[in-house]
């Protein structure tokens, strides 16, 4: 099990699938146990929130990137070839790219680097 105090990656998404089994009907404590989160983590969540799920429980549409496609990006920008070949290979618009690239870029030593888990936490 996770320590309570680590956050996650994808910690979002976490709690949007331990608020969908609360809404299911299994305690805090066994929806948080059901997604791999620790049970500490779940009461915590539970309680600030006050009870009620602080976001839609509905998964994010295909408008927005997922992580792992953020990490798609970060990890071909490395390679330095042009937005639309970023774009093709991920499989979305050059717009969005365009976007997501300085949008979520961070200045480090003169230049901007994209970092997916940046991009990730400011979605």
């Amino acid at each position: 099990m996770r320590s309570p105090g680590r956050p996650t990656a994808n910690a979002r998404e976490d709690r949007r699938r331990s608020w969908a089994r609360i809404a299911d009907g299994l305690s805090s404590e066994d929806a948080t146990a059901a997604c791999g989160v620790s049970t500490p983590v779940g009461s915590r969540w539970f309680r600030e929130a006050g009870g009620m799920p602080p976001m839609p429980l509905a998964t994010p549409c295909g408008r927005y990137l997922s992580f792992v496609e953020r990490e798609e990006i970060a990890l071909l920008k490395a390679e330095n070839p042009g937005v639309p070949e970023i774009s093709c290979r991920v499989g979305r618009d050059p717009w969005a790219t365009s976007r997501e690239l300085p949008r979520n870029s961070a200045t480090r030593g003169r230049r901007l680097e994209y970092r997916a888990s940046v991009a990730q936490w400011h979605a």
